[in-house]
């Protein structure tokens, strides 16, 4: 949602300065490629680049298609292949070993549900989403390009035929959370590609200490939502920790009170006081969240649920299976950085049910690729 939140900006502000705009999405991935189906860029038409659609070999020639696309106001597919290191006219010599289909809107805004207002709609609620693209390989067909958003409580009209069409499809991919590619037999041939998208992910660290901090900056600059919470009104300052969305001074009752959890919201307890991580690992433990992270060795964990236990709260393999003490990943980390980096990296294996081991020794393909029907 980061790189969407950016674009989402970026083009408010080039709205306002009277800048056109288009929008550029990578549509299929054949073979390797740096970014995955989903990835978006922005261009405005004195080119300002916002998102990215590569690690950099194919944004400029991405650029000159964009603007030929904002002058000519028609959507276009430009396929670029990276297979081949000799080509010198795009830059490609990556070795990246792919073909990669990316299509270019104009932003039109007199134009309803155009692929800035659909992309807009990701906002209003933390709830997850599914766009939909559609495109076509074949030369000279009528790019149609984004054509819904939609949430569990869409009301698509009769008219959105091409919704309609594969309406089953997308609920199906809200329920599996599952990005996945469809084709059409129609004259056009028409490929969807019915993306998943979850809403932002809202992390909620208890602890206003100085080794907060890093790991505050570095979660901001993922675009996670975070917030702190601690029982120090000398701590939790706004000064403190201006990346946060919100800073609070609470006790673990009174936090739980105010956090809405969804599957998207993960917990750190790295208060540094004992009695008050206790107390929220207990409350913890009788909600839906699916990371309870506990800063400390092994022994502070063992400690709390021994208390707890004698408290006669029995603690589940299950409810087990949601805390991880000590948190973070294996990597050697001392400074307060170096565990925030750990922390961190152990969320996003947690969200992305990884190992967090090395790629090096990782036999299949780095990205998994979505489902091909």
């Amino acid at each position: 949602m980061k790189e969407i939140n950016e674009i989402l900006k970026a083009y408010s502000e080039a709205k306002i300065a009277g800048k056109r705009a288009a929008l550029a999405t990578v549509v299929k991935v054949e073979g390797s490629s740096y970014r995955q189906p989903g990835a978006r860029m922005l261009v405005t038409e004195d080119g300002l680049l916002t998102g990215a659609i590569s690690g950099g070999c194919l944004e400029g020639d991405a650029l000159r298609k964009a603007l030929l696309c904002i002058n000519q106001q028609q959507n276009k597919l430009v396929s670029y292949n990276t297979n081949n290191e000799e080509n010198s006219e795009l830059g490609l010599q990556l070795g990246c070993n792919g073909v990669v289909h990316i299509v270019f809107e104009c932003i039109n805004d007199n134009q309803k549900n155009n692929p800035i207002q659909l992309l807009q709609q990701l906002e209003t609620d933390r709830n997850g989403a599914v766009m939909v693209t559609v495109f076509s390989l074949k030369r000279q067909a009528e790019q149609l390009g984004t054509v819904l958003c939609y949430k569990e409580d869409s009301n698509i009209r009769h008219n959105n035929s091409i919704a309609l069409e594969f309406l089953s499809d997308v609920k199906e991919v809200l329920q599996n959370k599952t990005t996945v590619f469809k084709k059409n037999a129609d004259a056009n041939e028409n490929e969807f590609l019915i993306e998943y998208i979850n809403p932002t992910i809202s992390l909620i660290i208890a602890g206003a200490g100085n080794d907060v901090q890093p790991l505050a900056k570095m979660a901001d600059i993922l675009g996670w939502e975070i917030t702190i919470a601690d029982g120090r009104a000398t701590h939790a300052t706004k000064a403190r920790f201006p990346e946060a969305k919100q800073v609070w001074i609470a006790k673990p009752e009174q936090l739980l009170e105010n956090i809405n959890i969804d599957n998207q919201t993960y917990f750190i307890l790295m208060t540094h006081n004992y009695k008050y991580d206790l107390a929220l690992l207990k409350l913890l433990l009788e909600t839906n969240d699916n990371y309870i992270g506990i800063l400390g060795p092994k022994s502070k964990l063992n400690r709390m649920l021994d208390d707890l236990n004698l408290e006669g709260i029995n603690v589940s393999e299950e409810q087990l299976k949601r805390i991880y003490g000590p948190i973070g990943l294996d990597i050697g980390a001392e400074t307060a950085e170096e565990i925030a980096l750990s922390i961190i990296a152990e969320i996003k294996a947690v969200m992305t049910r990884k190992n967090g081991g090395s790629l090096k020794h990782k036999t299949g393909k780095i990205h998994n690729g979505s489902s091909i029907a």
